[in-house]
């Protein structure tokens, strides 16, 4: 009884170590690359093709491989000085985003590419925002932008990189700008106020013409508009009002008498 179990511990701990091997083996042997990476295999120190999603065998001590990400990242670009064609000095930073559209050129081509890439889109900002007018850094901040990633997607091609987009984030200003600026702003904004108000004085002045000359067009309308003016002047009556009665009222009135005694 006691040799039959122990056949039976050997057996098991013979198999244990048998089940750790093969776990050892298929460690040795199989890769799996998940759905958003790609893997670059390399047999003797030279690549030989790219690993797909799923499972992949290599041979140990012969083959390696190097893993490549090619899902959308983000660069954020520090926020630098930058100098206006105008020479005025202006803080941008902005943020790029790109993928690896060739893992082969990404790896192979350069050493860094994520590094290589903000340090190419670092440049082309300084070089497109000291080509154009401080005006255009603040109102066309779209076109300059269009214009940076035009300028890192043709730099990087050569490297498997794809630049999907370039944003800028912030433009600061020197404080004394900020003040001229500000000072600019608010005179514009009284010129139109200046410029609205005349309109409306020029929009006045002609509709109280037209008036006048349709009260002198008919006889006692005049009278009319002054007994009504009067009427409104009377329903106040915390209101001391001292006016001047014109010289056609007093006919008006002159004539209605000598028609009563008549």
């Amino acid at each position: 009884m006691a040799d039959f179990l122990g056949a039976i511990g050997f057996i098991l701990f013979s198999g244990f170590w048998i089940i750790i091997l093969l776990l050892g083996f298929v460690f040795l042997f199989v890769r799996i690359i998940i759905q958003y990476e790609r893997g670059v295999l390399f047999t003797l120190g030279k690549c030989s093709g790219i690993m797909n999603p799923g499972i992949n065998f290599i041979i140990p001590f012969i083959q390696g491989y190097r893993k490549v990400d090619i899902r959308v990242k983000t660069i954020d670009i520090p926020k630098q000085e930058v100098m206006t064609k105008d020479n005025v000095p202006v803080k941008i930073n902005a943020v790029v985003f790109f993928k690896v559209s060739d893992p082969l050129k990404a790896v192979l081509d350069v050493e860094d590419y994520i590094f290589a890439t903000a340090q190419l889109a670092q440049t082309a900002l300084r070089d497109v925002v000291g080509g154009v007018s401080l005006d255009s850094v603040l109102t066309k901040r779209d076109e300059i932008a269009v214009e940076i990633e035009k300028i890192v997607d043709k730099e990087t091609d050569p490297w498997g990189i794809e630049i999907t987009n370039i944003k800028m984030q912030d433009v600061e200003l020197p404080m004394d700008m900020k003040r001229t600026m500000a000072k600019q702003a608010e005179a514009e904004r009284e010129k139109r106020a200046v410029i609205i108000k005349a309109e409306g004085e020029v929009v006045a002045s002609t509709n109280i013409a037209k008036a006048a000359k349709t009260l002198n067009a008919s006889p006692g309308a005049l009278h009319l508009r002054t007994l009504n003016t009067l009427n409104d002047l009377s329903s106040d009556q915390s209101n001391t009002v001292i006016f001047a009665i014109p010289l056609e009222i007093l006919r008006a009135f002159e004539s209605i008498s000598k028609v009563k005694k008549k």
